[in-house]
């Protein structure tokens, strides 16, 4: 039996090009991936673990320089009864120019080269680790059909980067049936930031950090042992934060401190402090409440470590007035036709007051 750790995208160094929060969120998150990078070899040490897998996009190399996977392996240097194993992933590709040519490694730190799956055997665990590193940002290639496992009679374990979700996927799709016939006591994939099994032995660890509001959910790694035809791997929540989002139904009867106590209400204070939250306001507002959105932001500033407010609600419209002012235009005609509905139905009001907004806006810009 064998202790392990699964874990992957950690893209250090990251810029998040792709994240709505400002540069400082943006410095904070960056430093916070570095602790969690440091706090799973931590946890690998505290528990004596025997493999570490790390499966692709360690590091952003766009990003990266000499000075940081220096500082990579002086972290890695720490578990020296830890077996590290690195596949590198598109964002870390293994090229001739790569950094982890740039130093020498721990003995306890292997990383598979670039031609082809290839293994390392492991005699005193009775194991073999497999495995494959990119050298190019895309992978069409199919590398799993020559792949044949030598001796089943040990524990053979495949550390790989890629896709077995999408079949038409430019980052290594693998065939999921055709990788369980493979034979392998345990596949720790990377690539996928949700962690997931994809079978029993098969699993997705994600992104131990989330990097935007696109990776809501829990974060973390999988852990636990492995043994011959007996997998006991389970994910465990690890990230520091979460991106979180939420909405909050408005109504006309609401006053605007009913909405910012709706607001500053929404999870515990705990949980608000420690996350970052999107928020959509949705409804009709009472007509002459005004959501200004940088005013929340500074009315919020202590209650929330970060929160974005989307407002998407509508005015209650004076629609008596309304039709008084547009007698014979396209407005009055649109609100006549919707009286004839049930206005009382909550959908067909909505749909009314979201027609209006458009063809009232239309108004003011001629």
């Amino acid at each position: 039996m064998i202790k392990c750790i699964h874990t992957g995208d950690l893209h250090l160094g990251s810029q998040f090009e792709n994240a709505s929060f400002d540069s400082l969120y943006g410095r904070q998150r960056r430093l916070e991936f570095w602790e969690t990078f440091e706090r799973i070899i931590d946890r690998a040490i505290e528990n004596k673990v025997d493999f570490l897998f790390i499966v692709g996009d360690l590091y952003e190399e766009k990003y990266f320089n000499v000075g940081d996977i220096k500082r990579v392996r002086d972290v890695l240097k720490k578990a020296v009864d830890t077996n590290i194993i690195i596949s590198t992933g598109n964002h870390d590709p293994l090229r001739k120019d790569s950094l982890y040519n740039t130093i020498d490694w721990p003995e306890n730190v292997y990383i598979f080269h670039s031609k082809g799956i290839s293994f390392v055997e492991f005699k005193e665990y009775n194991t073999v680790i497999w495995g494959y590193s990119w050298d190019k940002k895309e992978e069409n290639e199919d590398i799993l059909e020559s792949l044949s496992i030598e001796d089943s009679d040990k524990i053979n374990i495949l550390t790989i980067h890629g896709d077995v979700l999408n079949k038409n996927s430019p980052y290594l799709p693998m065939n999921k049936d055709k990788l369980k016939s493979k034979g392998f006591d345990y596949i720790a994939l990377g690539h996928i930031h949700k962690p997931q099994f994809v079978s029993n032995n098969i699993s997705y660890c994600g992104s131990p950090e989330p990097l935007d509001f696109g990776e809501t959910g829990v974060h973390g790694i999988v852990e636990g042992t492995i043994e011959k035809e007996n997998v006991y791997m389970s994910f465990f929540p690890f990230s520091k934060r979460s991106f979180i989002i939420k909405e909050i139904n408005i109504s006309e009867a609401m006053t605007y401190n009913d909405i910012l106590d709706k607001i500053m209400n929404i999870d515990n204070a705990l949980m608000r402090k420690n996350n970052l939250y999107r928020i959509f306001l949705n409804g009709i507002r009472e007509r002459d409440i005004n959501i200004d959105i940088d005013d929340l932001k500074e009315v919020l500033k202590d209650c929330y470590y970060y929160a974005e407010i989307i407002d998407n609600t509508i005015p209650d419209y004076d629609l008596g007035k309304l039709m008084i002012q547009n007698k014979n235009n396209i407005i009055g005609m649109f609100i006549e036709e919707m009286k004839k509905k049930d206005l009382e139905n909550e959908v067909v009001k909505s749909a009314l007051y979201a027609g209006l907004e458009v063809l009232l806006d239309e108004k003011v810009m001629k």
